[in-house]
């Protein structure tokens, strides 16, 4: 898949820039189209404007990520049952991420009506006091953080232990710092789209 990947970005390269090359030279400055520049041109378009189009038909729905917090360089929508460990993009609004909703991809967990347990520990990071640890059912998911990198502070989901309800999914990260359910709470199912590794 990744070299499919590489010869469409190739292709894409080459139809965008080498089109333009061939036509100026077909045509020449000033002067008028020969039967030699015509087939030039003629050829030219068409290995280049099918090239770009498969390009694009390709490329469609395509998302790249450009956060560590999930194992992925690039997704596209994948329909179906969302299921644990699918991936799952969605937009979010909330102070961390800024001030504009962002489009986020992170990874579904715990389900509707697996067991959702979050605990309270002292805190592994000096100055801070409690740590929230979350597991679903017999699943270790994730501890929380009391900081972003840059100092703000973190406030965790406190749910305790019961069912995740109806219509939500907990939210997690491949990476252990990723910023997701135990900070922004269970989100609705109807504002998930599963998603699928392309890369």
């Amino acid at each position: 898949m990744l070299r499919l990947f590489w010869l469409a970005a190739r292709s894409l390269k080459n139809a965008i820039f080498r089109f333009p090359h061939e036509l100026a030279l077909a045509i020449g400055p000033g002067q008028a189209i020969g039967r030699s520049q015509q087939a030039r041109l003629l050829i030219a378009a068409s290995i280049s404007l099918p090239i770009a189009l498969v390009v694009a038909v390709l490329l469609q729905g395509i998302i790249l990520v450009m956060s560590p917090s999930i194992d992925a360089w690039a997704l596209r929508p994948a329909p179906g049952e969302i299921r644990r460990g699918d991936l799952v993009s969605f937009t979010l609004s909330h102070p961390i991420a800024g001030p504009r909703p962002v489009s986020v991809t992170k990874r579904a967990l715990c389900l509707p009506g697996e067991m959702l347990r979050s605990v309270e520990r002292p805190s592994r990071t000096p100055g801070a006091m409690f740590d929230g640890w979350y597991y679903c059912g017999p699943r270790f998911l994730a501890i929380s953080r009391p900081a972003t990198h840059d100092g703000r502070s973190l406030a965790h989901l406190q749910w305790g232990e019961r069912a995740v309800p109806a219509g939500f999914v907990y939210l997690g990260s491949d990476h252990p710092d990723g910023f997701d359910s135990r900070y922004f709470g269970l989100v609705p199912i109807a504002r998930l789209t599963r998603m699928e590794k392309i890369l």
